[in-house]
């Protein structure tokens, strides 16, 4: 009996397919039932080879040898997943397979995945796409009786490609050319550049703001209002104290007349579904999560959990198609804390709002909504309990009715000058019953009693004194943002592409920005500081020697905008390339020739234990360490690490220091505690108890940021060739 081998892109994803399909017999990297085969990858099982496949004088770094610009990239198999390649393929060249599905991620990269791994096999046998936004039994069989043609989806993969190889040439030939030419680990890239180029531009923006000084004046009534002086623009504020000072001294002791009361009857509506991006911002703010952790917990919830949908979408918006299962996903999501809100929606037929439902607006994934499965609270850790109740929030925001509330608008006056004051009647409370803001207007003044015309003799003034203030830094949150809107970052000759930026998505995509944001960490361009980026002395080098285009958000959206129309199949694959590779040409020639200067300021007098060279003191996302200043050596040393320990004085997190039964915990306020004495303290409190293998896991914990990034194990290769 003829079979199909359906390709998943991660072994999770393809135990559910293989649950639907009834492929119950388990085989090496495979499960089997009567009519298909699930198999599947690790994420890419196939890349594009290393410089030094194309001639081995890549194998050495030297500027003379670059650009390097082969006229075919190759692909190989990734060895760490070797042996994952190597299951799929005897699968795929199975005499009793007639054809194969694509099952991988619905979206740009999950066709590369798959596609690489069937070019590299070699395979040619007819070829089937499932495309879904979620991993329910529900959506997997919908998906298996619309099967679309893979041809359908040539285009795609085309642009995948061409993404992928503009990164190769340009990103690795920027990288060589810059670490040869000044001796360094420095690496550059079209999107991780201009968004560490974003934080300078901030940096810049504080640094020159000069802050003013002004003076506002009230008037606070017997009735406990309290009106604000505006000139005839709405000015409240006033910049000069002498005038501040006269203007008070004109009139006070002087009656306020009511002159002008304005209600309005007003609504405001929910906030529109999540995508990827706002998911991230806002858990950043409210947890301070990084952007990572985000999609990483998002994941689990989609793959593992299966409550919520495909989490990297650029959609705040559900298709028509969705809207008669909606009552089905709040019936699903409507539990514990929910279930009052769930219950109401439930009551009423469901409508769909053009605020929620667009075809237009969805390309690839709708909106993050809940699946039809049940959810089970108590199965989730506290994270995820976490960003679901943020998504559960907004999805049954959307479904009820607008906040309603009376608007008071009230306009007295001193001697002809304009006082104002504003206050709010809550009329239904609408979507906002679900966040509990039953108390957020308390700020609002009681104001619905004053009629026009109305006087209070001799009000109180009061004259207060403020500082204009810089813009804020960045957090991972805010970067998030302004990846993926970065029209306000752009310099003012370039602000005729900012329409361009924002209909290609700003820089990278929802999959990839939080790993650009890790990257940028990983290399010591930025640092945390609380949590807010800075630049380290390594990231504001790095942008002044790169050349100006990498340093732009330009280059990204134009890049974009060509792949969109490679995707719809408007542009060439091989004629993008071409310009590629003269753009590479151009970038490489201004590294060599630049008379510009790399200097190490963070040089310590600790020896590298491997070449002997001194090391540099960087500060990393987790703690601070040593770095051999080689770049061939790569060799990295801990110093200490932040944790999540909390000293017993200030309650600040502390830092661990030393290695083995040496490690000792210390605080900035001077307090320190070996580990062993921390672990019988906690011992001591009750349920928080801490066993010694508790501290062991806790302590593992704290070492994922001492490890060698892709980089660095690229670099290391040089010293062992």
């Amino acid at each position: 009996m003829k079979k199909t081998v359906v390709l998943a892109e991660k072994p999770s994803v393809a135990r559910d397919i293989a649950r639907v399909l009834q492929c119950n017999k388990k085989g090496n990297g495979f499960l089997e039932g009567q009519k298909y085969i699930v198999t599947w990858a690790l994420g890419h099982l196939v890349t594009l080879a290393d410089p030094e496949v194309y001639d081995d004088k890549y194998k050495t770094w030297k500027l003379d040898e670059l650009p390097m610009l082969p006229d075919r990239l190759k692909l190989v198999v990734i060895k760490k997943t070797g042996k994952q390649f190597q299951s799929v393929k005897s699968q795929l060249v199975r005499k009793d397979v007639q054809d194969i599905v694509i099952a991988t991620d619905a979206g740009r990269e999950g066709e590369l995945v798959a596609r690489w791994i069937l070019e590299k096999v070699r395979v040619n046998k007819p070829v089937k796409r499932l495309w879904i936004s979620s991993v329910t039994d529900q959506a997997i069989k919908q998906g298996f009786q619309n099967l679309k043609p893979a041809k359908q989806y040539d285009n795609l993969y085309a642009s995948a490609v061409a993404r992928s190889e503009a990164d190769w040439y340009v990103g690795l030939n920027a990288t060589r050319a810059l670490t040869t030419k000044f001796n360094a680990q420095l690496s550059s890239g079209r999107v991780q550049t201009p968004t560490l180029a974003m934080i300078a531009s901030r940096e810049k923006e504080i640094k020159q703001f000069q802050p003013k000084k002004y003076f506002q004046i009230k008037a606070r009534t017997k009735d406990d209002i309290t009106l604000t002086w505006r000139n005839a623009t709405g000015e409240t504020r006033l910049f000069d104290q002498s005038t501040a000072n006269e203007l008070q001294s004109r009139l006070q002791n002087k009656p306020l007349t009511v002159t002008q009361i304005d209600k309005k009857i007003k609504k405001s509506y929910a906030p529109s579904l999540y995508d990827l991006t706002d998911l991230q911002r806002d858990a950043n703010r409210i947890f301070g999560f990084s952007g990572k952790q985000t999609l990483t917990i998002m994941q689990k919830l989609y793959e593992q959990h299966k409550v919520l949908t495909y989490p990297r979408t650029d959609s705040k918006y559900i298709s028509t198609d969705i809207v008669p299962t909606l009552k089905e996903r709040v019936t699903s999501c409507g539990v514990g804390p929910y279930a009052k809100t769930a219950n109401k929606i439930k009551k009423q037929p469901i409508k769909a709002h053009k605020s929620f439902v667009d075809n237009s607006k969805v390309s690839d994934h709708h909106a993050i909504i809940p699946t039809e499965e049940p959810v089970y609270l108590s199965k989730l850790s506290d994270q995820e309990q976490k960003i679901y109740d943020l998504v559960i929030k907004r999805f049954l925001a959307v479904l009820l009715p607008p906040f309603q509330y009376e608007k008071i608008e009230l306009q007295a006056e001193i001697a002809g000058e304009i006082f104002t004051a504003s206050g709010k009647n809550v009329i239904d409370q609408g979507f906002k019953a679900v966040y509990n803001h039953d108390n957020d207007d308390d700020d609002e003044q009681k104001i619905s009693e004053i009629q026009e015309k109305h006087v209070w003799e001799k009000p109180t003034l009061t004259m207060s004194e403020g500082e204009t203030k810089p813009p804020e830094r960045l957090t991972e949150g805010t970067l998030l943002q302004a990846m993926e809107n970065p029209a306000k970052f752009l310099e003012q000759n370039e602000k005729h592409a900012s329409k361009t930026l924002q209909a290609t998505g700003g820089l990278g995509t929802v999959a990839t920005r939080a790993d650009i944001i890790e990257k940028l960490f990983n290399t010591f361009y930025i640092e945390k500081k609380g949590k807010y980026l800075h630049l380290t002395s390594k990231g504001k080098q790095l942008l002044e020697l790169v050349p100006a285009d990498l340093r732009s958000p330009l280059l990204t959206a134009e890049w974009e905008k060509k792949l969109n129309q490679i995707a719809n199949g408007q542009l060439k694959k091989t004629a993008f390339i071409s310009e590629i590779k003269g753009y590479t040409k151009e970038i490489v020639h201004q590294v060599k020739t630049t008379d510009a200067k790399y200097k190490h300021d963070n040089m310590t007098g600790t020896k590298c234990p491997k070449c002997g060279k001194l090391m540099l003191e960087v500060n990393g996302k987790k703690g601070r360490m040593l770095v051999c200043q080689d770049r061939e050596c790569g060799e990295r040393k801990p110093i200490a690490k932040k944790t999540n320990a909390r000293c017993p004085n200030c309650h600040k997190r502390m830092e661990l220091r030393g290695q083995g039964e040496g490690q000792t915990f210390s605080c900035v306020c001077g307090y320190r505690e070996k580990l062993s004495s921390f672990q019988k303290r906690k011992e001591k409190q009750g349920k928080n108890k801490a066993t010694k293998r508790d501290v062991n896991k806790y302590m593992k914990q704290q070492d994922d940021e001492f490890t060698n990034t892709a980089l660095a194990d690229a670099l290391s290769k040089l010293k062992k060739k």
